[in-house]
């Protein structure tokens, strides 16, 4: 198969802004100190917006590249003074010395004794501030003559609506940034947009989108939650001299209890957890899922899940659909074997169970149960689902569960529901089944993906798939990943079924929840990744994914998986 977008093998951590905080602090006290760390941030800002200026601005090279530098008051504008000072080095550098100009834009003057602005009246850079620029008349001359502008305004201590000359300067670039007026500059973002939430992704309404984003040390959680994911642009993570420290040190500096850690989902993760089938192997090696739903008005769901189990590696799978459901199954998903169930005709119920008792006292490791697909919300399927829960109940040593759809929706209607669940079950939410489960609004769901699903996932006690642009994964005890994937094409019917099978799949291979839930998911957002890279983000059919699923699991086993959907990268 050929290569795939995903994930360079970068072992990436995504932080707070209190973990960041620590960090630093605790990096500070280890003998590396905040002005070295800036340092280190501005200097390699400068140097990656070097490297790409050519590339940037190729079409006139005959004249010297214009630089505008806007720099705020605090820690963030420091850094942007750092990048200015040796941008200006660099350009001062080049053979005919006119390789570029670099000016600084400031929102407040800095004193003239200012370790990180002195410099730069001493070179002779040219240094403007917003007080005592009558009507921004200066601000507005440098933008409209910049090629690059660098946004180094506020960092990560926006904690209110911006207002003042600060909103009126973000207008003066967004109309730059659109071209309103000449060609449009490129926006470079130090360690994020000025008004970006950095936990949560929120965006002022005066954000200006980025073209690149270079983050210091680690990316924030706010990078990879929208609408902030959407506007950064490329996303590099600069190193700040945390990573040299000596090992103990380090360890210590970037410890972060492990409930609370978050990171990206990389090649060597997704590869090291991959299950790999031995020369040996046989169907009852190779874990057995059973696919419990369907009803009249959602016969494919059941049979998309099964198809997406087998196409993830399990070796056999059944189906257990109620009797409208099982003819038309039996030919979506023909290597399918089935438990007839009794009962209703049209939907699941409880006078279906008798035939399911047996096979569920049968299940050991080796097996995986996928709950809810197309199960409907008939008060009948509802019964079913409190009665089956009961029974999976004593056998809780080897249950290993997925929970899908409606299934989760019936829960959400239940007192104490994740009580009723095998341990560290997974649970498979999109955000409007993830608010009907908690009661809080999709709109507080979306506004912080990771942070709900870290402190759903540790309240419930079981693995948290949120689904979605990034798709959070959470474990009560290891912390949570993030996907790298943003893909419109997957906003079909029928995927988040093809999902739910494909983390059985991997859940009967052997792995332990949380890693088959982030290996399916990856699987799947991977399959997702090449039907868009083929035919574009329309179009889809649930169903097409199915046959990517081993082109993608062969290329992750195989390292053959390369740069992500928003290229995140060290610099």
């Amino acid at each position: 198969p050929q290569p795939l977008t995903f994930l360079l093998e970068i072992d990436m951590d995504i932080v707070s802004v209190a973990q960041m905080r620590d960090i630093e602090r605790a990096a500070d006290a280890a003998g590396l100190s905040y002005g070295q760390m800036m340092h280190r941030a501005g200097t390699y800002a400068a140097a990656v917006i070097h490297r790409r200026m050519a590339g940037w601005c190729a079409a006139e090279s005959d004249r010297p590249v214009h630089v505008l530098i806007l720099a705020g008051p605090g820690n963030n504008g420091g850094d942007g003074l750092v990048c200015a000072d040796e941008l200006h080095r660099l350009c001062a550098a080049e053979p005919d010395g006119a390789g570029c100009t670099v000016q600084v834009y400031l929102l407040k003057p800095r004193p003239e004794d200012d370790a990180v602005f002195e410099p730069l009246r001493a070179a002779g850079v040219f240094v403007a501030d917003a007080v005592s620029d009558m009507r921004l008349r200066v601000l507005r001359q440098l933008v409209n003559h910049a090629d690059i502008i660098v946004d180094a305004l506020l960092g990560t201590g926006v904690s209110r609506p911006i207002e003042g000359a600060l909103r009126d300067m973000l207008g003066i670039l967004r109309a730059a940034a659109e071209g309103a007026s000449r060609r449009r500059p490129v926006i470079v973002a130090l360690d994020g947009m000025t008004g970006m939430n950095y936990d949560t992704g929120a965006l002022d309404g005066a954000a200006v989108p980025a073209d690149l984003t270079i983050a210091f040390h680690a990316p924030k959680r706010g990078h990879y939650c929208f609408p902030a994911a959407g506007e950064g642009g490329e996303l590099i993570v600069a190193p700040i001299g945390i990573d040299e420290l000596p090992g103990d040190v380090r360890k210590q500096v970037m410890a972060i209890p492990p409930a609370e850690q978050v990171s990206l989902v990389d090649a060597v993760l997704l590869r090291q957890a991959l299950p790999r089938r031995q020369a040996d192997a046989n169907k009852g090696s190779s874990g057995k899922v059973l696919v419990i739903g369907g009803c009249s008005n959602y016969p494919g769901a059941p049979a998309l899940a099964a198809n997406a189990a087998y196409r993830a590696g399990a070796g056999l799978v059944t189906l257990a659909v109620p009797q409208a459901v099982q003819p038309s199954a039996a030919v979506l998903c023909r290597e399918s074997t089935f438990v007839t169930l009794d009962g209703s005709v049209d939907s699941l119920s409880v006078a279906s169970l008798q035939r399911l008792e047996s096979a569920v006292a049968g299940l050991d490791r080796r097996h995986a149960i996928v709950l809810g697909p197309g199960m409907g919300q008939a008060p009948a399927a509802r019964d079913f689902l409190v009665t089956l829960l009961a029974a999976l109940g004593r056998n809780t040593e080897h249950i290993r569960l997925v929970v899908d759809a409606d299934a989760l929706n019936h829960l959400a209607m239940l007192p104490d529901w994740h009580r009723l669940l095998p341990d560290d079950s997974i649970l498979t939410p999109h955000p409007g089944e993830m608010a009907r489960l908690t009661g809080a609004s999709i709109n507080d769901i979306q506004s912080d993906r990771i942070g709900h699903a870290l402190h759903d996932s540790h309240q419930w006690g079981h693995t948290v798939v949120l689904k979605g642009a990034n798709t959070v994964i959470a474990h009560p005890e290891q912390g949570a990943v993030v996907l790298p994937h943003a893909n419109p094409a997957l906003a079909v019917a029928g995927t988040g079924d093809v999902l739910a099978g494909a983390i059985g799949g991997m859940l009967a291979q052997g792995l332990e929840p949380f890693a088959a839930a982030y290996c399916g998911a990856s699987l799947h957002a991977l399959a997702g990744e090449l039907w868009r890279k083929q035919h574009g983000t329309a179009g889809m059919l649930a169903g097409d994914l199915l046959s990517l699923l081993p082109d993608v699991l062969n290329s992750a086993l195989h390292n053959e998986l390369v740069s992500g959907s928003r290229n995140t990268a060290l610099g």
